[in-house]
């Protein structure tokens, strides 16, 4: 039942120890904001991440050609290694495991690429229909590349949304020719990959290129998918691909610089350790705030038993029971706890809120420029989990109670004479 008196007396007390009151109500308050800072910070980063990998399949790995450091079989140190494309077959067909692949050819210097009176450098990727998996790009409009392309040498180009606002504006793009080197491609599709560098790049069938920008048959690099292989088992795939191709092109296969390797799937799995560890010392920092805001509390709640150690006598004195007594301490201090952490609550997820909406307009409002740059989004939605804010307040709200819980029994155990007496 509702107790008018009480609250109007733990009002009062709470309104004549104004500073005592703001202390320990600003060192909960702050234990909740700085945790939900500090989770809705680590989840702005992880999204981030988490995005960025989107833009390319998990269970990728890349392979590019680099130069020996080692001296292998009366060969010289400091050859540089080239890939072809029976590179690309011969892993196409020895190494089983691999699900997709796709070779990759560069087209070295700048590339102009232009519609109409609109034009700018971007980044040129001429590929297989395999290539799309591998990147884990999403088709937005048209078509992506197929083997008819590619058996055909056929001359179209597949766009990144950010090169279709930038040369087509408002255009529809499908149907359209733009050229590239001032060479004329028919745009068959739009694609979208998560970032806006990978958006700002022009996909060109990997025969026709190496066709039309005399490749001849050199691969500047080779993409491929494992399937559901494990990160261990992609460490054996790595470790076949490297012996083969060591073979074929007469290197160590201990030679690092000769070949280079990168497995998105051991990065994610490295990457989700890293992010585990960093939410713990999070969580660590958060709890330890929350552990010294409910010492004060209780600490405070001492000093109040402390000072009304005469008006608890009393009360006593005067028939009050000692549950009474547990009642009116307790329920200042979850008042208090409570007040105080809902006030953190509020104030910590509206500054995540607007964090959020700065980084989103932030987003929305950059320049869409015509070069292959670009930087990859390094926070995206930073926000604390609503559920894990709400059960830091109630948890909090629980310790404050158990932190009044050692004064309030000091202080119905007192008696009366005691109380009295003591100075």
């Amino acid at each position: 039942m509702f107790d008018l008196d009480k609250w109007q007396e733990i009002f009062a007390t709470l309104k004549k120890n104004k500073l005592r009151t703001f202390l320990t109500s600003f060192s909960v308050a702050w234990g909740i904001l700085l945790l939900i800072i500090l989770l809705g910070s680590g989840n702005g980063l992880q999204n981030a991440v988490m995005q960025n990998f989107e833009s390319n399949a998990k269970n990728a790995v890349w392979i590019w050609p680099g130069r020996t450091s080692m001296e292998y079989k009366g060969l010289k140190k400091d050859r540089e290694i080239k890939f072809t494309n029976e590179d690309y077959e011969m892993l196409r067909d020895q190494i089983l495991e691999i699900d997709h692949i796709s070779p990759q050819f560069n087209i070295w210097g700048g590339t102009s690429v232009s519609y109409n009176n609109e034009f700018g450098n971007f980044t040129v990727q001429c590929v297989l229909p395999d290539h799309k998996p591998i990147e884990g790009s999403k088709l937005l409009s048209g078509r992506y590349l197929n083997n008819i392309d590619i058996d055909q040498k056929r001359k179209v180009v597949v766009v990144g949304e950010e090169v279709q606002k930038a040369l087509f504006k408002q255009e529809d793009p499908i149907g359209k020719y733009i050229k590239v080197n001032n060479i004329l491609f028919k745009v068959i599709g739009v694609y979208s990959d998560g970032n806006g560098w990978q958006n700002r790049r022009v996909v060109l069938p990997f025969t026709s290129a190496q066709q039309i920008f005399n490749g001849g048959v050199t691969v500047s690099s080779i993409g491929l998918t494992t399937g559901d292989a494990t990160v261990e088992e992609t460490k054996l795939i790595e470790e076949k691909i490297r012996q083969k191709l060591a073979k074929i092109h007469s290197f160590d296969p201990e030679d690092k610089s000769a070949l280079g390797l990168r497995n998105t799937l051991q990065e994610f799995e490295q990457t989700q350790n890293v992010f585990f560890g960093i939410k713990l010392f999070i969580w660590f920092i958060g709890i330890g705030t929350l552990i010294a805001g409910i010492v004060g509390v209780s600490n405070i709640m001492m000093i109040v038993v402390k000072e009304r150690t005469k008006e608890i006598g009393v009360r006593k004195a005067l028939g009050a029971t000692p549950r009474s007594i547990l009642g009116l301490v307790i329920s200042e201090a979850v008042f208090i706890t409570t007040l105080a952490g809902y006030f953190g609550m509020v104030l910590g997820v509206a500054i995540m809120e607007l964090i959020d909406f700065a980084v989103d307009q932030s987003i929305a409002n950059a320049p869409v420029t015509s070069d292959a740059g670009g930087q990859p989004v390094i926070f995206l939605n930073p926000n604390a989990d609503i559920g894990i804010a709400i059960g830091a307040t109630v948890l909090l709200i629980i310790c404050g109670a158990l932190a009044g819980m050692i004064p309030a029994i000091k202080a119905a155990r007192i008696s009366p004479i005691e109380s009295l007496r003591y100075e």
